[in-house]
């Protein structure tokens, strides 16, 4: 008898650890889907997609693919991290690694900074609290941003600010919070602006997931203080870029029968004038993710 339950308890023991490893790749599949989902979206204004580089001279849709590949491992470590309950020191350590391994596989280039931190840390809140419902389908409680600004908004306040990165830059010129203030709020961004627009897109494109994350991604650049824009634009460029998104929200966004060329049109704008909104692509990415596993 005794045997018996050492028995089931050791199957249980690792009927635990395989739902735990399967969880954790799923989140890490999810996190890379979104980004390669992000890369897909097109008219996007300024930035890199299979159709051209937008304002990026120095990346291709296929550098930000490897880069994608790359992360991957970290995207699950952070999963991982998470489901031990680790703090922000352990997250931001894996983030350092993943940081260096990005830059090895693009030349130097900073592909992904930015979704490393934000999609990262939401990987981290799906470990701690995801589950697999029957059939093997991930489930997450709804506001993985709210478990991020819950667990570890407070360390991130109070962490070190990158001296050389460009929402670093930005905060010290303009006073612009970037990512840290988004995850420090939360990720509003995505659940006041992303999610609704990348889920109103869908319903008026029929379920067209390539054009709903257009709309999610003009969105953002209408309503989110982007870092990227401030730097590589000041006030005047992130002002242009923002009217410019607005304005195709407000003349029908996705519903207007001439929405592709009037979006190209905006990207091209972005582009004569250098303009890339990379903050607002991350937060696009993100958006995706938790779409895909908060969805009900």
């Amino acid at each position: 008898m005794i045997g018996a339950h050492l028995v089931a308890d050791g199957i249980g023991r690792f009927a635990h650890r395989y739902d735990d490893d399967l969880i954790v790749d799923l989140i890490a599949q999810a996190a890379s889907r979104a980004l390669l989902q992000e890369i897909a979206t097109w008219p996007k204004p300024g930035l890199v997609s299979d159709v051209d580089n937008g304002s990026h001279r120095d990346m291709d849709a296929s550098m930000l693919r490897a880069s994608v590949h790359t992360l991957q491992p970290y995207f699950a470590e952070l999963a991982q991290a998470g489901r031990a309950q680790a703090g922000m020191t352990s997250l931001r350590s894996i983030g350092v690694r993943a940081e260096v391994a990005m830059l090895a596989a693009t030349g130097g280039v900073n592909t992904h900074r930015g979704a490393i931190f934000g999609l990262g840390l939401l990987c981290a809140a799906a470990g701690a609290t995801a589950r697999l419902a029957a059939g093997g389908r991930l489930v997450t409680p709804p506001r993985l941003g709210r478990i991020v600004a819950q667990r570890w908004g407070h360390a991130i306040q109070r962490g070190p600010i990158p001296l050389h990165s460009h929402g670093a830059a930005a905060l010290r010129r303009h006073g612009a919070g970037g990512a840290r203030a988004e995850a420090i709020s939360g990720f509003r961004s995505i659940y006041e602006i992303g999610l609704p627009a990348l889920r109103q897109g869908r319903v008026v494109v029929q379920n067209n997931a390539t054009a709903a994350s257009v709309q999610a991604c003009f969105a953002l650049i209408a309503a989110v203080e982007d870092t990227n824009l401030l730097h590589r634009g000041g006030c005047e460029g992130a002002r242009y870029a923002a009217a410019a998104a607005a304005a195709f929200i407000a003349q029908g966004g996705l519903g207007a029968p001439d929405w592709r060329a009037r979006a190209a049109a905006v990207h091209a704008g972005f582009v004569d004038r250098n303009l890339s909104p990379g903050g607002c692509a991350d937060l696009l990415a993100m958006t995706l993710f938790v779409d895909a596993l908060e969805a009900t």
